[in-house]
This record gives C-alpha cells, sequence and structure tokens, in this order.
C-alpha cells in the first residue's frame, strides 16, 4: 500500500516512515533518560520489587510502559508490580485499569478507599483539594507498599513537575525545594522514586498519544483551572516556547547547586568565614563578567541542541 491512515487522513508511505523514525527516536531518547536518571541516583537495586503507582494519567501509564521496556533489557533483575488506588470519584471507570494490565499481564493490585467522599466532606467548594487528597493517597500507598513488600514506591512525576514544584514552593512557601528524584518517606520505612526525573513532559505526552493509553482523567480536581501549580506550568511552557532549552538549563540547575552563592547558613558557615590568604577558585566573582550562553538566536549560527 503506498498510503496508510492517522486520525481520518491519509498519508503517504514516505511520511509514514518519518513518523516510524521519530516515534523510535523518542522510544530510544525516553528509555537513555530514565536509565540515566535510574543510574545517576540508583534507584533500582538487584531483586527491588518496585510498586508503580498508576493513576490512569500519561504520565504513570508511560512510567510503568517504559520500566517494562527497562525490565527486559535492565542488567540487573527486579520485579513490577502496578497498583491503583480507587478514590471512588462519581464516574470512574472502574474497569479500565484492570483490563489494560490483565493485557499487558502485568501483576496489579487494585486498592479502594473512599478518599473522594473526605475530601469533599472536608475542603469548602470551590478551595483546592490536591493537598488532602495527596496526603490521603500517601498513607493508603505506603500502607500498600508494606502489605505487598515492594522495596521502592515508583511515582510518575517528571521533569517539568519538578521545575513547578521547586517555582511553587520559592514563590509561595519561600524555600528553594523540588521534588527529589529519591527520598525516604515520610514514615521512614520505604524509599520513594521518579524514574522521569529527566524527562520532559511533552516527551510523554507524545509517547501517550503514540500508545494510545487509556486515559482517565481526575474528576476530583481537574476542573479547579486557577490552580497555583498550572499556573506556573503555564509559565514554564510560554518559557520553553519563547526561549527553546531554558528548562533543560534550570533542571540540570537543580543538580549544580552552590550553597556558599547563596544565603543558608546551615549549608555554609558564613558567620565564621574568614580571609585566609588562600585563593580560591570558587570565591567571590560578583564583579566578573557573566558567562552565560547566549539566548537561542541570539547569534549567528548558534544553535541549542534539545535531548
Amino acid at each position: 500500500m503506498s498510503a496508510v491512515w492517522i486520525e481520518n487522513e491519509p498519508i503517504t508511505r514516505e511520511q509514514g516512515l518519518r513518523i516510524e523514525r521519530e516515534t523510535h527516536k523518542l522510544e530510544k531518547r525516553l528509555c537513555r533518560l530514565v536509565g540515566q536518571a535510574i543510574g545517576d541516583y540508583g534507584m533500582i537495586e538487584p531483586g527491588d520489587k518496585v510498586m508503580v503507582c498508576l493513576s490512569g494519567g500519561k504520565d504513570s501509564y508511560g512510567l510503568l510502559d517504559i520500566l517494562l521496556k527497562l525490565q527486559r533489557r535492565a542488567p540487573v533483575g527486579f520485579d513490577l508490580v502496578a497498583v491503583n488506588l480507587d478514590q471512588k470519584q462519581p464516574g470512574f471507570p472502574a474497569h479500565v485499569l484492570p483490563d489494560y494490565l490483565r493485557g499487558l499481564g502485568v501483576p496489579f493490585h487494585i486498592e479502594e478507599q473512599d478518599t473522594y467522599s473526605i475530601v469533599k466532606d472536608k475542603i469548602p467548594e470551590g478551595k483546592t483539594m490536591c493537598s488532602l487528597c495527596s496526603r490521603l493517597r500517601r498513607g493508603i500507598l505506603y500502607r500498600v507498599a508494606s502489605e505487598l513488600g515492594a522495596t521502592k514506591i515508583a511515582l510518575g512525576h517528571h521533569r517539568d513537575d519538578a521545575l513547578q514544584t521547586f517555582f511553587l514552593n520559592m514563590f509561595f512557601g519561600g524555600k528553594l525545594k523540588g521534588m527529589p528524584p529519591k527520598l525516604q518517606s515520610d514514615d521512614g520505612r520505604h524509599v520513594v522514586i521518579r524514574p522521569l526525573a529527566y524527562v520532559p513532559e511533552q516527551d510523554l505526552v507524545r509517547w501517550a498519544a503514540h500508545r494510545q493509553f487509556p486515559i482517565i482523567p481526575c474528576t476530583l480536581c481537574g476542573s479547579q483551572e486557577n490552580l497555583q501549580r498550572k499556573q506556573v506550568g503555564a509559565m514554564l511552557r510560554e518559557w520553553e516556547r519563547k526561549h527553546p532549552g531554558r528548562l533543560d538549563n534550570m533542571a540540570r540547575a537543580m543538580q549544580n547547586v552552590v550553597p556558599s552563592h547563596l544565603g543558608d547558613g546551615t549549608l555554609h558557615d558564613f558567620r565564621h568565614l574568614t580571609a585566609t590568604g588562600v585563593a580560591d577558585a570558587g570565591g567571590d566573582k560578583a564583579f566578573d563578567p557573566d558567562d552565560f550562553l547566549p539566548a537561542a538566536g541570539a547569534l549567528p549560527g548558534l544553535q541549542v541542541v534539545k535531548l
């Protein structure tokens, strides 16, 4: 055949081959970025049982999908179990995830807890529900992880989620704090990992469309359009649109912290700082010219390469 159909529109064989090549490149990039994050932070170790928290959104679907690919080719053996928390939201299609996971042949557990009624009862109409909902989910998932014998809890937060959290904490919390790729759980009994820490959200959007995941929208909070997180997300997307590569640079900055050039006295002893008479390559360069790269397009021939 000389043509195929996509979204009711015919495309040529050449266009189909190009789409196939781009999709293959996307898959390789996703696997590389997730594998790199796992290796950089020691997220998965031999014999681990990784509990993948599956919400029904594109990110958690993508996380499970990529971990399954890596599981088949990883140099270490580890197990996966998918877990979904059915929060009893009205209209929630309870059959979608079990049907999908059975089709994959993935071990899974559906935990049914009516957190929806609790949130609706405790949070006044019009107020943000995410904080309480998140706390309830977290406690339940920690308990389930213990019951299943999981050694790691994998969440589907990606690079853009981490940057949004960083700016939310800076703008509204007065803290330089983000979403770490790996951390100890609140109860001290679990290790939580974020294998998508290096993955841009747009790549997950494209992958979800390619894989045709059966997306389940969050009807509990999805209509809260004025959430600060959504506003910060829109700001970041606008920055990336105007200055391609900016989000990559900001994500790298979170891995290159210089405490002596900030202001936290608990991380650097400013109070007892004295002149030692010994030159310090990392000392005060406040009056030196900036050595930042110019913005994309500022110089002829300058090209920003996006991974």
